[in-house]
């Protein structure tokens, strides 16, 4: 299911992947908020009601649930939930980490083949940085990824990163933490330095359908762009 059928002619635009009655697939472009904050910035979940909105030519207000999320910077699969049930039972199997994500990450350095990283995560809310301990310590949770090395360069690896629980910049502060940092980072890995999309992007997503129980798998391409054109796949 990795054809792209339409887009939601939006600005920015995002592409759908996959729709039906209860659920909403897409592929959220780097930079782009996945719910609405502060700055007043274009965000996944406004977007996307619009869309649904103007499709289906509906009156007043459209309910899509926000069943999960992806940090701004980072790019790739996401589905939303178009009825309270689906998104009920999408956020219950997110709870249940029965919805499989995947992940490609671009890294500095050269990559073991195949590691399971466990740290303790403790967010700073007035920063909004995240600290990567060790060790249990204060209010710190629990943080576990795998991954394996897909290719590696003189500079840097491409590799595959299975999420385990689900954290707040997880990827990116556990693989600084190793002495990993991603391309583009500039909160964990390159401060200071703009101009980069960062090296992360959602490209598998796998969950069972909330009223079918079918269980449904999705895969999209990393775009012919820096950092992830480095290797040919």
């Amino acid at each position: 299911m990795s054809k792209r059928k339409n887009t939601t002619r939006t600005n920015p635009d995002i592409h759908v992947i996959y729709e039906d009655n209860h659920l909403l697939v897409i592929d959220k472009p780097a930079g782009v908020l996945s719910q609405e904050d502060h700055t007043g910035d274009p965000d996944v979940l406004t977007l996307c009601k619009s869309y649904l909105k103007k499709k289906y030519n509906k009156p007043g207000n459209v309910f899509l649930g926000l069943v999960h999320r992806l940090d701004r910077p980072v790019s790739g699969l996401m589905v939303l939930a178009r009825t309270s049930k689906a998104a009920a039972r999408l956020s219950e199997q997110v709870r249940k980490h029965a919805m499989d994500k995947t992940y490609w990450a671009m890294a500095e350095g050269m990559t073991p083949m195949e590691k399971t990283l466990v740290h303790y995560l403790e967010k700073d809310k007035n920063s909004n940085n995240v600290s990567a301990y060790k060790s249990k310590r204060g209010r710190a949770k629990e943080a576990k990824l795998s991954f394996k090395t897909i290719k590696q360069s003189a500079h840097y690896s491409l590799v595959e990163v299975d999420l385990i629980t689900g954290r707040p910049h997880q990827i990116r502060v556990q693989f600084a933490k190793e002495g990993f940092p991603l391309w583009g980072d500039y909160r964990y890995g390159e401060p200071g330095k703009k101009g980069k999309d960062l090296g992360l992007r959602a490209v598998k997503l796998a969950f069972d359908h909330p009223t079918t129980q079918k269980r449904m798998f999705f895969e999209v391409d990393p775009p012919n762009l820096q950092p992830w054109n480095f290797f040919d796949y």
